[in-house]
């Protein structure tokens, strides 16, 4: 795919792209700004990083969803002195009004649009890469990856890198048990202020928003199957379940088996929940979790949605050549499969990520942690990344409590302080019970 500018270039230079319509700008600052109202700790680290540039001469490539949330993200680091490239970590995902405007307003060279092919989701990441920069943010490890396989070229000039989901995470963890992974990544998604919340909370409320919009449905008194119970499986097992459903959930961990058990849900193999289920939600980060086998055991209408990264968790393919009709788009972002005696299967959002492919993914205000540990991440590399091996590494735990304690203070709470006498208590061994 050739990359070239999507529409004629107004007056004024602006940097390279390729988006699908430059005359949605307008729109997509408007939008924008709303979430800027939202994620006020972002807006605070903005003001710092206007005021002290930490990332100036610095270049930075983002593999991201191209939402709102995300753009407020890279305002923040052009505030700080770094160039930035955008690319789409989902071609689904991506807000066409939001990429517009990072280009005409806010100068982000940016390489999305929605619904964009295979190869040209792979000419966005190589767009990005392009610039040969220094640190990369990533949504699923496609970017680091590519830098190890088609990239390599400029893979010597990385110096560290920041990795914001739990399927991206496994990957790199792999990479770094085979020695392949050639610079250190830090696990942003594995900070308490990320998955505590935007896994749990953002994962729970956009994924059943998304399928509202698709379906309409009415959940209360239905069977909800919830595949893995990680932050983002409780997150949408416990908003199901609050809708009035009947809460199934599926683990291949029996720790994590147990807790659900020991939360309420009833705990069954994808085997038998199949057939008991109204409403199927991947949150696995791993492959082929709903099956044809399973399929053909479920009820007519049963409604398949992913919330995983990546679309390999329903086997769409399998479930295609099951199917005797279909798809047939039905509502948006929903599609129909009939089987053989006549039974419907719904898909929603073609398998991808639900709650960016059939909505708008997490609300601002809980994006606006995960944002700011990423922005205050990114800073910290610019000092230590040299000093660091290869390698996943953490977030320091300081910058995770910076972030909520700015969040608390933005909520307008109030916590307690330790005492001197609770804080020798804690920092001595020498008292007795």
């Amino acid at each position: 795919m050739t990359i070239a500018a999507s529409a004629p270039v107004p007056q004024g230079a602006l940097p390279k792209h390729d988006v699908a319509d430059l005359s949605l700008a307008d729109q997509g600052v408007a939008r924008i700004e709303w979430a800027d109202r939202a994620m006020p700790v972002l807006r605070q680290v903005r003001a710092r990083f206007a005021r002290e540039r930490p990332f100036a001469g610095s270049r930075i490539a983002a593999c991201l969803h191209v939402t709102t949330e995300t753009a407020n993200l890279m305002r923040a680091l052009v505030a700080g002195g770094a160039e930035v490239v955008l690319c789409a970590s989902n071609p689904l995902s991506t807000q066409d009004d939001t990429a517009a405007a990072l280009v005409a307003e806010y100068g982000v060279s940016t390489f999305a649009r929605n619904g964009i092919d295979r190869d040209g989701y792979y000419a966005h990441i190589d767009a990005a890469l392009d610039t040969a920069p220094h640190y990369v943010f990533d949504d699923g490890c496609d970017l680091v990856n590519t830098l190890h396989t088609a990239r390599t070229d400029v893979l010597d000039g990385v110096l560290a890198g920041c990795e914001e989901t739990t399927t991206g995470v496994i990957r790199l963890r792999r990479m770094a048990a085979e020695d392949a992974l050639r610079f250190p990544v830090v696990a942003v998604n594995d900070t308490d202020t990320k998955h505590m919340f935007d896994n749990r909370y953002g994962t729970g409320q956009s994924t059943l928003d998304a399928i509202f919009r698709a379906t309409n449905t009415l959940l209360a008194g239905k069977t909800v199957v919830v595949a893995g119970y990680g932050y983002c499986g409780r997150g949408v097992a416990s908003r199901s379940k609050g809708m009035g459903a009947n809460v199934v959930v599926t683990e291949i961990d029996p720790t994590k088996a147990l807790d659900a058990a020991m939360d309420g849900f009833r705990v069954l193999p994808m085997a038998k929940a199949a057939a008991v289920g109204d409403v199927f939600i991947t949150v696995t980060g791993n492959r082929d979790v709903i099956r044809p086998e399973h399929v053909e055991l479920m009820r007519d209408g049963a409604i398949l949605a992913n919330s995983g990264h990546f679309d390999v968790e329903i086997d769409v393919l399998g479930l295609a050549a099951l199917a005797v009709e279909g798809p047939r788009r039905v509502r948006p972002s929903t599609d129909e499969y009939v089987l053989a005696d006549g039974r419907r299967v719904l898909l929603l959002a073609e398998g991808r990520l639900v709650n960016l492919g059939a909505a708008e993914g997490h609300p601002a205000a809980v994006m606006d942690m995960s944002f700011a540990d990423q922005a205050l991440t990114a800073e910290w590399l610019v000092h230590t990344a040299r000093s660091l091996e290869p390698g996943v590494h953490d977030v320091p735990a300081e910058i995770d409590k910076q972030v909520a304690s700015l969040k608390i203070e933005t909520m307008g709470l109030e916590i307690d302080t330790l005492t001197s006498t609770q804080q020798d208590y804690l920092n001595s061994w020498r008292h007795g019970s």
